[in-house]
């Protein structure tokens, strides 16, 4: 009789969670840049994800809107090998390279650093725990010294 009463709970419990669902992000519309109101900048940039780790160096394209609507997307040709996108209150990230996803509603967190870059650039302060610096020739360095991720680059006239 105990087991008939541990499977009735367990029923109870499972049943409801098989066949709710949790809200999920989807996926931003693709951006098209052609669109009149976006803002393009195109550089270069290096980025390490780590203290100690490997440095990539490759293009940036970072496009704004008025709106507040983000693209930044860094590349290393022919490959894409991180797309940020933010609209309202959904932002998104992909790295294709690695097949990973991540998105969700309100602020970006601040880890993610491809979103942190537009704002700073704006004239908002980096977020807590991060540095920001205006270099010669039109150059800029974001990073987390805690962590040792940077991002550094600067944009063509």
């Amino acid at each position: 009789m105990r087991l008939v009463n541990k499977l009735r709970v367990l029923l109870f419990l499972v049943i409801p969670l098989a066949f709710s669902s949790c809200e999920t992000v989807p996926p931003l519309a693709p951006v098209n840049l052609q669109e009149p109101g976006w803002t393009l900048r195109e550089g270069q940039a290096v980025w390490r994800m780590k203290r100690g780790g490997r440095e990539i160096a490759g293009e940036i394209l970072l496009a704004t809107r008025p709106d507040g609507q983000v693209f930044v997307q860094f590349s290393k040709n022919p490959f894409p090998l991180m797309v940020a996108q933010a609209a309202r209150d959904t932002w998104q990230v992909e790295v294709p390279t690695q097949n990973k996803h991540y998105s969700g509603h309100g602020r970006p967190p601040a880890r993610l650093i491809w979103l942190c870059l537009p704002r700073v650039l704006a004239g908002e302060p980096p977020p807590k725990n991060w540095s920001w610096q205006r270099l010669p020739d039109n150059g800029w360095r974001l990073e987390n010294p805690a962590t040792g991720e940077s991002l550094e680059g600067y944009f063509s006239q």
